[in-house]
């Protein structure tokens, strides 16, 4: 135990005698505060019988951290404020244009500008807002959109596949470009993990070919078609799959098979069926060997399944046909755009059922039909104004209301 006559904090006075081990002790320099002895909380000012060049302790603002979203913190002695990322504003950049979603319908919103959003519209419904119904029976996907997300249907869990399935389904590209890249027609499986002996089964388009592969949890078996014909409007695939064996027949080429690895002989899936697409927002959720990076890129119709060799073919879900969900599916051969009039040169983006006004610089809005004040953020060239100066719009031009302690043109001067 050890007892003290005096307890010094930050330094010793002059007049003590230190002994020192080694060099020279300075007197600490910054803030103290919470100051406890064997529990007990003392008061650093009230109950300090002395002292010296002790001073109030102003912690800068920025210290604590606290601009939202990935803004950054900029403080002087007096002043602070926080410089918004793109997309947010507001004083501690905390808003979004999703914060106060204009979309409908279950839509997915996405902020295309600081005022602007993107509706990317559930399945069954199309339009700016996601207000308008569709009727879908041969589903079109767009791939993945410029906001990094992919159209898709899920489909309930289908049952009893694992020992044996069949799959028909017929697709139409829409564009042969899409048939050269990694584009995923359907998957079901366990998500997330990335490892080798999760369970899945997936269809896609890699090189102009069809790949099929699934892992029974003991390794994946694939079978890669020969390149598609691509003078073919429409392309048929037929595949399936009994114990360890598979098999993939594409248009007219030959019927090709596989046998998994291991020895294990079953599917053991219960995630729901993805078709065209997925839900996550990055194909790296997905298993490995199903690392598709966009989704599909046209129609897909007449998909079935049956999982008895005896029994007939029916469509996924439950009820048969219908989907769970879905994300920016539309109609095959019909354009949203068509209904869609974008003001001021903008240009109507169609994306499945999801459809946007892509506005020429200068103008914002759903259809492009207000303008672009210099002092908001999307104004190209943006203003100048400085150190959480305000841009106050001018007939002609701007200027700048400066905060306290700062001047000039555009508060540039302390």
């Amino acid at each position: 135990q050890i007892t003290f006559g005096s307890i010094f904090l930050g330094n010793v006075p002059v007049h003590e005698e230190v002994h020192r081990c080694a060099g020279q002790i300075y007197g600490y320099k910054g803030c103290v505060r919470d100051f406890q002895v064997n529990n007990k909380e003392l008061f650093i000012i009230d109950e300090a019988l002395g002292g010296r060049n002790v001073e109030n302790c102003n912690v800068p603002i920025c210290d604590y951290h606290p601009c939202h979203n990935g803004g950054t913190c900029t403080s002087d002695a007096e002043n602070w404020f926080c410089e918004c990322p793109k997309l947010y504003s507001g004083k501690l950049c905390q808003f979004a244009t999703c914060d106060e979603n204009p979309c409908g319908n279950g839509a997915t919103c996405f902020p295309k500008s600081r005022r602007d959003a993107v509706c990317l519209c559930p399945y069954g419904r199309s339009g700016i807002l996601c207000s308008d119904a569709v009727n879908i029976s041969q589903p079109s996907f767009s791939g993945t959109d410029v906001f990094g997300y992919t159209s898709f249907l899920a489909y309930s869990t289908i049952p009893n596949i694992t020992f044996y399935y069949e799959f028909r389904l017929k697709f139409q590209l829409a564009n042969h470009h899409s048939a050269l890249q990694d584009n995923l027609i359907f998957f079901t499986g366990q998500k997330g993990q990335g490892l080798n002996g999760d369970d899945f089964l997936e269809l896609g388009l890699r090189n102009g070919r069809v790949v099929y592969s699934y892992n029974l949890g003991s390794g994946t078996a694939t079978i890669i078609s020969k390149l598609l014909d691509l003078t073919l409007d429409i392309h048929v695939i037929h595949l399936g799959r009994y114990l360890q064996k598979g098999w993939l027949k594409v248009d007219d080429q030959k019927n090709k098979t596989v046998t998994s690895p291991g020895r294990l002989v079953g599917l053991n899936v219960f995630s729901q069926f993805y078709l065209g697409g997925y839900r996550e927002y990055t194909p790296e959720l997905l298993p490995k060997g199903s690392r598709f990076k966009n989704g599909f890129q046209g129609c897909i119709f007449d998909i079935q399944v049956r999982t008895g060799m005896n029994q007939e073919f029916k469509s996924p879900g439950t009820p048969e046909g219908h989907p769970n969900s879905g994300r920016s599916v539309g109609q095959c051969k019909d354009s949203p755009c068509s209904l869609i009039k974008c003001r001021n040169g903008g240009k109507c983006i169609e994306s499945g059922s999801t459809v946007y006004c892509d506005c020429l610089t200068g103008w914002k809005g759903a259809f492009c039909t207000e303008t672009v004040s210099v002092c908001e953020p999307e104004h190209h060239p943006p203003h100048l104004c400085k150190q959480g100066g305000t841009c106050v719009p001018l007939p002609k031009g701007y200027t700048c209301h400066c905060p306290l302690g700062t001047t000039g043109t555009y508060c540039e001067q302390g």
